[in-house]
Parts: structure tokens; sequence; C-alpha cells
């Protein structure tokens, strides 16, 4: 009896221990099935945490704090008001699963190998000397902000690598003819991904051809190109108000200060004091070989990710390539290159360009700072299931729209990259939807569709404060973050009203080429409108 009595104990302490053993776990996957679906999940409250931090920065002009609010507005929705839960969400599931996701970490390197290579170049006076070469060669404001346009064209391959190294290379040439930062950093902005979303061979075009399934991806990209409205209209715009001297909105206040000396207006110059080097040895050379070498280097790096020493074609190679990689691996080996160049030539000692390393990093923190919240953002949007939401709304509103989802799409992609600040995760919700859509009915209208999903997408991006191309923006120009979103928005509104209106003429022409005039006139004609009543308020304006 006494054994059958200690057989049961045991055999009851047993399952005690593996029930003790279990309740973690179960309670761990029953706290996970729970918050997996939480209350505000896909519905419009999803969209709330980004506005939230944007509206707060727009007011506040402090970025990080009006950041982190976004985020634990995302935290609390999430959790649903719990203390505990919103706090690991915003930690395990957002600040950490952000830092230690490997296209983040590569494009983090990115940046900070830019950053170094930004100190070297300074540190060896390739930047004052190009500085001084422009100043001979580039006489007005005007030339020195079409140099910056036509070098934001030729850089084509990548938003982030066109956003920082345009920026290193002309602002000294734009500081020497009194270019406001924050003009500086539109006309950076304005040829990052504009024309990453119109060029061929770019990580841009790869995505979205990826995106666009069941079709030829790459095709469907070459021939939306004509369609591709605001990306077209803002280059347009650019070169419109340099040569026609427009400048509205808090704009107009940053360049009259710039004319005046104050390049910044509420920025800080101390943030650029290392252009200022005065190094005798330093040449042009010094700043056009690593430039140089980084092009060549991001390239080679890009389409090895892609396949390409492995028997892939050049353009199928960059359809496949991972940027993140391909950038980090390119800038590495452009770095050590420069490295070399600079010791060989005797412009750096080896102990003044490992000097730079750590300099060039902290160059780097605000932008890597703010690209770490605005990630984080992300993530809690994510989470709460934004891209569920616009996509429901859309394939419920997308059979009765027809002729006028090219202009709606455009809409709902401004305000889905504003909300969420990124214009690729834009084209996985909006495109498939697209495509589904219209792919069998009326494949032009998919065409012209997916162009204005993909022009939308951009312009949200543009204009969004926690966009990682606008954050790049302000970085490669070293401008005031909250100066440049404020002063690139009424000039991005405009070309975004020009575009609807374009689209809404091309979903029922369905023609490139009748639309595209009529904006490009409506457009002049706003600016001729902005210019006269900028000189009635004021004769001696800009």
């Amino acid at each position: 009896m006494m054994r059958k009595f200690k057989r049961g104990l045991l055999a009851g302490a047993s399952a005690l221990s593996i029930c003790v053993l279990l309740a973690p776990v179960l309670v761990l996957a029953a706290e996970e099935e729970a918050v997996l679906q939480p209350s505000m999940y896909a519905t419009f409250w999803a969209l709330v945490p980004p506005i939230v931090a944007i509206v707060l920065a727009l007011i506040t002009k402090e970025v990080y704090s009006s950041l982190f609010v976004g985020i634990l507005v995302g935290g609390l929705f999430y959790s649903d008001f719990s203390f505990e839960g919103t706090f690991n969400h915003i930690f395990n599931d957002g600040f950490v699963a952000v830092l230690s996701d490997s296209y983040n970490v590569g494009i983090l390197i990115f940046l900070v190998i830019l950053g170094a290579m930004v100190s070297l170049m300074n540190r060896a006076g390739g930047s004052a000397a190009f500085g001084h070469f422009a100043k001979e060669k580039i006489k007005t404001r005007a030339g020195a902000q079409l140099a910056t346009v036509a070098l934001g064209v030729l850089i084509f391959i990548d938003d982030y690598f066109n956003c920082l190294t345009v920026g290193s290379v002309m602002r000294p040439v734009t500081d020497e003819h009194k270019v406001s930062r924050a003009k500086l950093s539109y006309l950076i902005d304005a040829t990052a991904a504009p024309i990453c979303i119109i060029a061929p061979i770019s990580s841009w075009a790869a995505a979205v051809s990826g995106f666009v399934e069941g079709e030829d991806g790459f095709s469907v990209f070459i021939r939306a190109i004509p369609y591709n409205y605001y990306a077209l209209l803002t280059i347009v715009m650019m070169i419109a108000i340099i040569l026609l001297r427009i400048d509205f909105g808090p704009m107009r206040t940053h360049e009259k200060n710039a004319l005046n000396g104050d390049l910044f207006t509420s920025g800080k110059a101390a943030e650029d004091s290392e252009t200022e080097s005065k190094n005798p040895k330093g040449k042009v050379i010094d700043l056009a070989i690593p430039i140089i070498t980084l092009i060549i280097c991001c390239v080679i790096g890009m389409i090895y990710t892609g396949g390409f020493f492995g028997g892939e074609s050049f353009v199928s190679s960059f359809s496949n390539s991972d940027a993140s990689v391909g950038l980090a691996l390119g800038s590495i080996f452009a770095m050590l290159l420069t490295i070399v160049i600079y010791l060989i030539r005797r412009v750096l000692t080896f102990g003044e360009c490992m000097e730079c390393l750590p300099s060039g990093f902290k160059a780097m923190v605000p932008a890597i700072l703010i690209l770490t919240f605005a990630w984080t953002l992300k993530a809690m949007t994510d989470s709460l299931g934004a891209a569920v939401f616009v996509a429901e709304v859309m394939k419920k509103s997308a059979g009765g729209l027809m002729l006028f989802l090219p202009a709606i799409i455009f809409l709902v992609g401004c305000f889905l990259a504003f909300s969420t600040g990124t214009s690729w995760g834009t084209f996985g919700i909006l495109i498939p939807i697209v495509v589904s859509a219209f792919a069998e009915t009326n494949p032009q209208l998919m065409i012209i569709s997916i162009s204005a999903c993909m022009a939308g997408a951009v312009c949200g991006d543009h204009c969004s404060p926690i966009s990682d191309t606008t954050i790049m923006a302000s970085a490669g120009a070293q401008c005031n973050h909250v100066n440049h979103v404020s002063t690139q928005l009424p000039y991005a509104l405009l070309v975004a009203a020009v575009s609807f209106v374009t689209y809404m003429i091309a979903g029922f022409v369905q023609n490139p080429w009748v639309p595209l005039p009529i904006g490009l006139v409506l457009l002049l004609i706003c600016l001729f409108i902005i210019k006269t009543v900028n000189q009635r308020k004021n004769p001696d304006s800009l």
C-alpha cells in the first residue's frame, strides 16, 4: 500500500513538475496569441502613431522626442495600454529588432564608412580644394544649384548613395555661393528618389520589378516611366525655381538669411566645422579620386550581390542585388583604397587617417539616431497592421474606381508613404492590388496605376520627416532635419497637386504624352503666379 502511495505521489509530483515547467511556455504562447491581434489591429488607429510623430516634429521642431512619442503611442496601442507589454514591444520588437536586422545594419555600416570618407577628404584638403576650383568655374548661385542637380541626376544608382555623395561633394560649392543648407538638402532629396524611380538601372527599379507578380517586372517598370509624373515634374520644378529664381514658403526665409551669411537659419554652423580644412597638400584629385572610387566600388558591390560574377547579366544582377550589402562592401573597399592613395601621395599620415574614422562616425550619429527611431516607428506601425488596413480599403474600392484609380491610388500612396516613411513598403502593398485588379481587364490602366503608385510613394517619402531618404538628405547637406522637412514641404505639395490633376487626365486618355505637357504647363503657370505675388509683396525680392 505504501509503495502504491509512493508511486502515486511520485507520479503526481512528476505531473506537477511538468505542468510547472510547461506553464510559462503555455502562458507565453497564450499571451503571444493574444497580442498578435490587438484590438486596434488593421484599423485607422494603426496610422495614428506616425501621424502623431510627424505633427509633433513639425510643431516642436524637435525630432528625437517627437519620434519617441510616436513609438510610445504605437506600443500602447499594440499592448492595449499594458505597461509591461508596451515597453517589451518597444524595445524587443522595436529597437532591438531593427538594430539586429541585417539590411538595416548594412545601411548603418555604409553611413559610418561614408562619414569616415567625408572626414578623410576634408582632412586631406580635397573638399576645400574642390571648393576653390569650383569657385573659379562656377560663377553664380544658379550655377552652383544646377551643378548639384546635375550631379544628383548622374548618381542614379541608389538614393542613400545619392544623398550622401552629392552632399559631401557640393557642400563647399553651395556654401561658397551662399546657398542655404535647406535649399541644398531640397535639391539633394529631389534628385534622390525621384531620379532613382525613373532610372532602369537602380536599386529602386529592382524593388519595383520584384513586386509585379505574374508579369515581366522590368518591362512594366520601363513602360511606367513616361507616366511617373511626380518624378518628372519634380525635375522640371527644380530647374524652373533655379533659373527663374523663385523661392516661397519657409525656404524663402532661409535663402534670404543665406545671402546675409547665415546658411543654417536655426541650425548650427558648428556641425560643419571640418569642411574648412587648411591642408596645403590637398588638391581636387583628393576629392575626385575617392568619389569616383566609391561609385565604382559600390556599383561592383551591388552587381556582386546580384550574381553578376556568377554569370548573371548586368541588368539582372542589378534587379537581384542587395543594396544594403552591396553598398557596405563597396564603401569598405573604397575607404581602404582612399587611405592607400592618401598615404602614397603623403597628404595624410597613417595616424591622421585613423583619427578620421571616429570623427566620421561622430558626424553620422544624428542621422543614425533619427534612422533608428524612424525604423522603430515603422516597426510599431507594421505591428498594428497599417499595411493590412490600407490593402483592405483598396481592395474593397478598386473595382468601382476604374478610370479614377490612378489619381486616387496616387493620393493613397502619398498618404501611406508619408505616414510610414517608406516607399518600398508602399510599393509592396499597392502594386499587387493594382496588378490583380487590372492585369486581365485593362493592361494599359494597370501600367498607369502602377506608375501612380510609384509616384505617390516617392511623393509621400519626399514629404515625410520619418523617411530614411529625407533623413539621408539632411545628413548629406548637414542641415537641421526639421528645417529641411518644413522648407521642402510646400515645393513637394505643389508638384503633388499638379501630379494629381495630371493623373486624373491620364486615367481617361490613357496616353502618357497628353497629360505630361498639360502638367508641365500647369506647373509653370503656378510658379509664375507665385513669383508675381512675391514681387508684389516684396519688390526687392530674391
